[in-house]
């Protein structure tokens, strides 16, 4: 991995400064913890003449629990989101996939919001530059085929946090800043199915916090990797659930790695009012085969990843009805 290129810093303490900040060049990046950004960086994948930090901005560092639910600041680590007993009781799903992203060292510098805007990833980005070159580059950045797909005029880079089908499955909202004002959209609006325009954020916004409901009924997450201690998941099933009884009252699955964005799946209130068992998580296992697009964006064989996501989806869906 190459040196970081030289660039100018700026450290505001408001969201105001720092939006003022990003005005000041095309090329100028935010950046919390940088587990992701500043390894793009070295990489020559993404230009930066300034990086703008926010970790001095105090407004972005706050957990808050009210009658509307919880709020949580874009610049909380995923550590302090892991530890917090608050969070892992009423919102599991959410503490499972923050403890779940890479290793402890990454989750003390990373932040929510920085693992919600995660860039796409596929086997043939993420590299050196020298390998890159000597593959003609992507379609993603300075080439002009997509490896992966090459009859493909479109990029399949995979989206693969962990933490946004967590929070797309609780019902999570976002708060965004920007230039012209601030807005408040559902995160699964924040994506685009795109590798390469993968976020619908406008030029100088960045996301500022995220909201979720009350806490109510059960959730989980579970991922796929080829290391358990630190990798990007092959693919991640979130799950919210809530029973009558042994019935299903309501439910949603979301699923990450798979796809160039995170996904709610569709159709799964063919489940409520049924019990979950083989038949109705057979269902729901259809239903996620169908949504899934997995490419060969990993070094593992997609059908092996389209197989395993059922696979979790479905211990998950059991795991929680039997809670």
């Amino acid at each position: 991995m190459d040196v970081l290129p030289e660039f100018r810093l700026h450290r505001p303490t408001t969201v105001a400064e720092a939006l003022a900040a990003r005005g000041q060049g095309a090329e100028a990046r935010y950046i919390a913890g940088g587990t992701d950004l500043l390894a793009n960086v070295r990489r020559g994948l993404t230009p930066a003449s300034a990086l703008i930090d926010l970790s001095a901005i105090a407004e972005l560092r706050q957990i808050e629990r009210d009658a509307a639910g919880l709020h949580i600041g874009a610049g909380v680590t995923l550590a302090e989101i892991a530890e917090d007993a608050a969070i892992a009781a009423d919102y599991p799903a959410l503490s499972q996939a923050a403890a779940s992203v890479a290793a402890p060292a990454h989750r003390e510098a990373g932040t929510i919001g920085g693992n919600l805007c995660l860039d796409t990833r596929c086997y043939f980005y993420n590299q050196s530059d020298w390998w890159r070159q000597s593959n003609d580059f992507c379609l993603k950045y300075r080439g002009e085929i997509c490896h992966v797909v090459p009859t493909s005029k479109r990029c399949y880079a995979a989206y693969s946090g962990d933490t946004a089908p967590a929070l797309m499955a609780l019902g999570a909202e976002i708060d965004v800043a920007g230039p012209d004002g601030g807005r408040r959209l559902d995160l699964a609006d924040l994506f685009n199915d795109d590798g390469i325009d993968y976020l619908t954020l406008a030029p100088g916004e960045l996301v500022s916090a995220i909201h979720l409901p009350p806490a109510g009924g059960r959730s989980g997450y579970e991922k796929l990797r080829i290391r358990r201690s630190i990798d990007f998941p092959l693919a991640g099933v979130a799950v919210w659930l809530e029973m009558d009884g042994d019935k299903v009252a309501a439910l949603r699955i979301a699923l990450t790695g798979t796809n160039a964005r995170p996904l709610v799946v569709e159709g799964t209130d063919v489940a409520i009012g049924q019990t979950l068992d083989d038949d109705s998580v057979a269902t729901l296992g259809k239903l996620v085969q169908k949504q899934i697009s997995p490419v060969h964006t990993t070094t593992t064989q997609p059908q092996y990843r389209r197989r395993a996501v059922t696979a979790l989806s479905g211990r998950l869906l059991r795991r929680l009805a039997a809670t």
